[in-house]
């Protein structure tokens, strides 16, 4: 019973609730950004470049057949995943990084603790430096 009763508070503590929402929305915006890639981004990209379609970029291994298809290295796509990945990872790095400045400037910066009086021990240590400073 104590097994279920730990999954229990471990499943139900907000950073798993919080961590849940934030795959759900991660993908919903995963999907977003690759449609801004590919419909915004490379085809002006591919204008730049001759008219070149990343994603039909490929180099054929071997052509089709009437019975199997044709085996190739989709280079194009690749590509155009990598730059979904930088933009993606631009796109969070921003959002993080506004996000922390909201939280800092949120933060007001506690004021410094009174500087702490020195003990009878001390003044009278500095006491006697004095004195003895003067003698020389």
């Amino acid at each position: 019973m104590g097994i279920m009763k730990e999954f229990k508070e471990f499943a139900i503590k907000g950073n798993v609730m919080d961590m849940a929402v934030g795959v759900v929305i991660g993908g919903a915006f995963g999907k977003i950004v690759s449609s801004l890639v590919s419909d915004i981004i490379m085809p002006p990209l591919g204008v730049l470049i001759s008219g070149v379609d990343f994603s039909k970029l490929a180099f054929t291994i071997k052509n089709a057949t009437e019975t199997a298809p044709a085996i190739a290295i989709n280079y194009g796509k690749f590509a155009q995943t990598m730059i979904d990945f930088t933009i993606i990872a631009a796109a969070i790095f921003m959002f993080i990084k506004a996000a922390n400045a909201l939280r800092r400037s949120k933060e007001e910066p506690s004021p410094p603790p009174p500087p702490a009086k020195p003990s009878r021990e001390e003044t009278l240590l500095a006491e006697i430096r004095d004195l003895l400073k003067e003698r020389k």
